[in-house]
């Protein structure tokens, strides 16, 4: 009996001690390769939604007819720029709004013409260093002309004429203060360490909780690894500090050009190993439902980045043909209930073979994207616009009847038509012709779509750059 207890004794203490040497291992190897790259991607994916915006606004401005033509015009109303920032400013949001000049070196602001940018002015040094970047905007974190006290996240955007020619910089800011609390969300959400670094390892923006050093390589244990982390997109690794195991995590935000970089402790992960020793079996089902948890996690965030790229167009970012049926089923219940007119357009870029045969399928790809966009702006908030194959494009218009539908499609087809497409020394301008149908009573969405095209044929067999509706009227 004797020899048998320690048998039985030895064999669970064995059997206990593999399995937490076995359970740590695990542990460390799913926290440094799913769940801190998982807690990475859903980060990167809260920043896109809070962080990038202002890189998206500063765009729209940049490419704003008004700022260009309000430039190439002499700037010889400075209330009307000031009025405008002002607007950017009060409709977005943001803490600040500027336009710096490269003909008079005017800085204009929401509140007023604040200074002429000067080389000399160290405070203006970030200026006329923008013709050297390589990229159309820059993020950078300084003093707030306006107020000097204040420090503010600034998105500067190159500004061109219709030539390509550099005219100054245009963007926004967001206060330190509001990007910080963000961070610290994230990491009271996730019980991680989370910071951002520039793309040489610098430490560009914390929390206030956070108390490490100001860069990459002077963290002690991850300064071996400063090189490797910052030449790669994206890195997973583990190094000791103090005596303790950390996991690392890094993720390039190429939008801002920094990299996101998440850090958790080995002290929580030895917690729950400690009780899978004193209590084998129960910790063990846990840890099993954990792991299942996570990895339907991953499944799922896989799954949904598998349907985005079955239902969204990859060269305009549109919703492609494959989802239109169920959408327009969505549309055809709304407006059915509100009693209320239903239209759909059927949009086709005139003469495309021949963009193609003379600039090259880039400059046909390039095309394809600014007329959607161009669309995408002009349509209505509620419309929802289908990449239909090809050079054709399809607009489902709820609460449209057939009139409101032309007018609309003359909108979009105008815009086309003044928008000017730049590929390299080339200006390529293209024009659209549409054919727009209203919905029947009881009538199929394939009856729809055919009448939409047949007034699209007689648009394009009517000259071109023009509107038909399925009624016979035409412009």
């Amino acid at each position: 009996m004797s020899i048998l207890t320690v048998l039985l004794v030895v064999g669970f203490l064995f059997t206990s001690i593999v399995s937490y040497f076995v359970a740590q291992k695990t542990l460390a190897e799913q926290i440094a390769g799913s769940t801190l790259p998982l807690t990475s991607d859903n980060i990167y994916s809260e920043i896109q939604q809070d962080l990038l915006r202002p890189i998206f606004i500063s765009s729209l401005m940049a490419h704003d007819t008004f700022v260009r033509d309000w430039v190439l015009a002499g700037e010889t109303d400075p209330d009307k720029m000031v009025r405008y920032l002002r607007e950017i400013q009060k409709r977005y949001g943001t803490v600040t709004s500027f336009f710096v000049s490269e003909y008079s070196h005017h800085y204009y602001h929401s509140s007023g013409v604040l200074k002429t940018v000067s080389p000399d002015d160290p405070q203006d040094r970030w200026y006329f260093n923008m013709p050297k970047v390589l990229q159309d905007y820059q993020v950078n974190i300084d003093r707030d002309t306006s107020d000097l006290t204040s420090m503010t996240v600034f998105i500067n955007y190159k500004v061109y004429d219709y030539l390509g020619n550099y005219i100054g910089t245009i963007g926004v800011g967001l206060g330190v203060k509001s990007v910080k609390g963000l961070i610290e969300t994230y990491q009271e959400r996730y019980g991680r360490t989370i910071f951002f670094t520039d793309r040489q390892g610098k430490v560009a923006l914390v929390g206030s909780q956070y108390d490490g050093p100001n860069s990459l390589r002077d963290i002690p244990g991850l300064d071996i690894y400063a090189t490797q982390i910052l030449t790669s997109p994206s890195t997973s690794l583990t190094y000791q500090q103090d005596n303790h195991t950390y996991y690392f995590n890094s993720r390039l935000v190429e939008d801002f050009n920094w990299y996101l970089i998440v850090l958790e402790k080995e002290t929580a992960g030895e917690a729950r190993i400690q009780k899978t020793l004193l209590i084998n079996i129960a910790i063990s089902l846990a840890i099993t439902t954990v792991v299942l948890i996570i990895a339907g996690i991953t499944i799922g965030n896989y799954q949904k980045r598998l349907e985005a790229m079955a239902t969204t167009d990859k060269l305009t970012g549109l919703t492609n043909r494959q989802m239109f049926d169920f959408l327009y089923k969505q549309a055809w219940k709304a407006n059915l209930r509100r009693k209320t007119a239903l239209s759909i357009l059927i949009i086709d870029i005139d003469h495309f073979k021949h963009v193609n045969d003379t600039y090259g399928h880039p400059a046909g790809d390039q095309v394809l994207q600014a007329v959607a966009k161009a669309l995408a702006e002009t349509l209505r908030g509620d419309d929802m616009l289908f990449r239909w194959g090809g050079e054709e494009f399809l607009a489902l218009l709820s609460d449209c009847s057939i009139d409101q539908a032309r007018i609309l499609a003359e909108r979009l087809r105008s815009r086309v038509e003044e928008q000017a497409i730049y590929r390299g020394e080339a200006t390529i301008q293209v024009t659209v012709s549409l054919g727009a149908a209203e919905l029947q009573v009881d009538e199929e969405a394939d009856r729809l779509i055919s009448r939409a095209d047949q007034a699209l044929y007689r648009a394009k067999h009517g000259g071109r750059n023009r509107v038909e509706t399925a009624t016979g009227q035409s412009s």
